[in-house]
């Protein structure tokens, strides 16, 4: 008997407006304390994060996981960097297409997978520039307006 997956899927969606998404990757993530139950709760924001290179290895910055409500000394940073996890081959090919291309790496969605286990998908990604935005925002509006009538 298959378990339910009750837990949310919380997505970027500021990820989806500034960058133009070219290849995502799951990886799994790194967490301490009570830091996945304030994921199960919900109570994350991935407006502000990114991914970088140090020592060989990928890190995530500025991802806020609130403190769990019933938590004590158990509860960490909330902001503090997490360690992804990705094989030395996989990490080895994303920096190369970063810094060859003047790529970035932005998380896009944290959902936890049939093991129950939470992964994050990120994605190697190009900034937009205004006019892009302006022509998406266009295209939502059309869809909207086609949709109602």
């Amino acid at each position: 008997m298959k378990k339910e997956n009750k837990s949310p899927t919380l997505v970027n969606k500021r990820a989806r407006f500034e960058y133009q998404l070219l290849e995502t990757i799951e990886v799994g993530i790194v967490l301490k304390g009570t830091e996945i139950k304030s994921i199960r709760e919900g109570k994350v924001q991935m407006a502000e994060a990114f991914c970088f290179f140090r020592d060989g290895e990928l890190w995530l910055k500025d991802m806020t996981i609130a403190h769990y409500s019933h938590g004590n000394l158990m509860n960490v940073d909330t902001t503090r960097e997490r360690k992804l996890l990705l094989s030395k081959r996989e990490i080895k090919r994303l920096k190369e297409h970063a810094e060859q291309a003047g790529l970035t790496i932005v998380p896009v969605k944290l959902f936890f997978n049939e093991r129950n286990y939470a992964k994050l998908e990120i994605a190697l990604a190009k900034g937009k520039k205004l006019f892009d935005k302006r022509d998406d925002l266009k295209k939502k509006d059309a869809a909207r307006d086609m949709e109602r009538d």
